[in-house]
């Protein structure tokens, strides 16, 4: 066997290996926490109020889908029309544009808990709003945004120039090119970046235990305090005395994400056609 064969067949070995190991550790997470999880739901987890005997996780599950809507009502317009900024009408070779891009993939990568004692120090001391759902959104939408941004910003270059070439060559100015061409052709890859918020949105812990807090009740407003599943999932677990409602809850989390995720999916696939 020749030098090259060889070498192709280590690569292709061990792109399988790492694939399997990778679907391997999926199957085995999931498989667990069905296991442990599904024997323990029980109607009393969703009971419409928490008390110490039932461990509803029914208001932390209205928390989670309300601080899943404000947070991405707050930061999926502005990462959109930043992204449609940098693409569509910065010049290119802007060092104003290099900035905010290197400040987006910075702030990528900042451990959510900084994200946390950041939303505590402004939204919740300087600004006045406590521990609220409102504090909440606003941190995971500075979280996310970035996020946004970027994924938004690479569907959008995605696009084909002949697109916008052929939409100005036919009497279109930018504003309709942008809105009525380009947008709609990226489209699959804004959502994509939406998924992925919402996946982190939902499984965001730390950030919340500094914003919005723990009480285990629906707030009446938005200033209110709440948990979301994941904070309710880490407080059973804490607390030791109801571990097998938290493994229920991840249930119920995972199928939510799940659900979500292939709604999005869904959508982006009827936008494309």
């Amino acid at each position: 066997m020749s030098s090259a064969k060889l070498q192709a067949s280590v690569i292709r070995t061990a792109v399988w290996t790492a694939a399997m190991l990778t679907v391997g550790i999926l199957v085995f997470i999931v498989g667990y926490v069905l296991v442990r999880g599904v024997p323990n739901i029980t109607p009393k987890l969703f009971a419409l109020s928490y008390n110490s005997e039932n461990v509803s996780l029914f208001p932390a599950l209205i928390n989670t889908l309300t601080m899943t809507f404000l947070s991405l009502l707050i930061a999926a317009p502005l990462g959109i029309f930043s992204a449609i900024y940098l693409v569509e009408y910065a010049h290119r070779g802007n060092r104003l544009v290099s900035v905010i891009r290197l400040t987006a993939e910075t702030l990528s990568g900042i451990p959510s808990i900084v994200y946390g004692l950041f939303g505590y120090l402004l939204f919740v001391m300087t600004l006045g709003w406590g521990y609220s759902l409102l504090a909440g959104a606003f941190t995971l939408s500075v979280m996310i945004l970035p996020l946004i941004m970027r994924t938004t910003e690479e569907a959008l270059k995605a696009v084909p120039d002949i697109y916008r070439e052929g939409s100005f060559g036919l009497g279109a100015g930018r504003l309709r090119t942008v809105f009525k061409i380009v947008l709609p052709s990226a489209v699959p890859g804004i959502l994509a970046g939406i998924i992925l918020s919402i996946g982190r949105i939902v499984g965001e812990t730390a950030a919340l235990i500094y914003t919005a807090g723990t009480v285990a009740q629906i707030p009446d407003n938005l200033l209110g305090s709440g948990r979301t599943l994941t904070v309710h999932m880490y407080a059973l677990w804490q607390e030791g005395l109801n571990v097998n409602q938290s493994y229920a809850t991840a249930v119920v989390l995972l199928v939510i994400v799940v659900g979500l995720n292939a709604l999005s999916a869904g959508i982006a696939k009827k936008i494309a056609r």
